[in-house]
């Protein structure tokens, strides 16, 4: 990759993460008009990086495009976001699985360390960084798992759940009934137990349905 191509991925992926992040707080809502030039200036990139930044979003289906109108946040409904968590089931356990088969002692390491961060951030209430952690548990789990094509179909499906995922970690009690889920599966990852992990990530991703499906509270904070 050549100096000029790497800048414009750089900036690319800075453009993305500001946006996920924007979108999965409620700084964007569902059908938040994205214009370039808003954009340019929140981000500090170029109209370019963000306009491949916003096609890379489109591709996961965060963002939509409307003829004539430009793009904007797409809306995932609940009926949806169950739909993709029940997608998604089969394929995390199966990356659980494999993780634990390939596990490397290195790998364990960094695993418990990012529990550790994720119960850090539990206890002292920051739900925002919290939700970022599940994200980048589960990027994890797919890298360890080395099975690239699930992990990337796992990927686009979890880029579509971030805003409900933050939503859900707004509700009381629910960070900590997710950490106990994550910890069992760090745990079961860690003791290199491909069953117990496949197990630990089917009962987490279920009791997620579970609380998708329940009435929303009235949260406050980002809608």
């Amino acid at each position: 990759m050549g100096y000029r191509a790497a800048m414009v991925s750089g900036a690319q992926e800075t453009a993305e993460r500001a946006l996920r992040l924007a979108i999965a707080r409620g700084d964007m809502p569902p059908g938040y008009r994205l214009v370039e030039a808003e954009l340019v200036s929140r981000t500090g990139v170029s109209r370019g990086a963000v306009r491949l930044a916003i096609d890379a979003l489109v591709a996961e289906g965060l963002v939509e495009r409307i003829p004539n109108r430009g793009a904007r946040v797409r809306v995932v409904t609940t009926e949806e976001a169950v739909a993709i968590t029940e997608v998604r089931l089969p394929l995390e356990a199966l990356l659980a699985r494999k993780a634990a088969e390939r596990v490397t002692d290195a790998e364990i390491g960094r695993l418990r360390a990012h529990l550790e961060t994720m119960t850090d951030a539990v206890g002292s209430g920051d739900v925002r960084k919290y939700s970022e952690l599940i994200q980048q548990l589960y990027a994890m789990v797919g890298e360890v798992a080395r099975h690239p094509i699930a992990a990337d179909l796992v990927g686009r499906l979890q880029a579509q759940l971030v805003r409900h995922q933050f939503r859900l970690s707004l509700r009381p009690g629910r960070p900590r009934v997710s950490l106990a889920g994550f910890t069992e599966l760090v745990e079961a990852l860690t003791a290199r137990d491909p069953a117990r992990a496949e197990a630990a990530v089917a009962t987490h991703l279920r009791g997620v349905i579970a609380a998708l499906s329940e009435p929303t509270p009235d949260l406050g904070g980002p809608a």
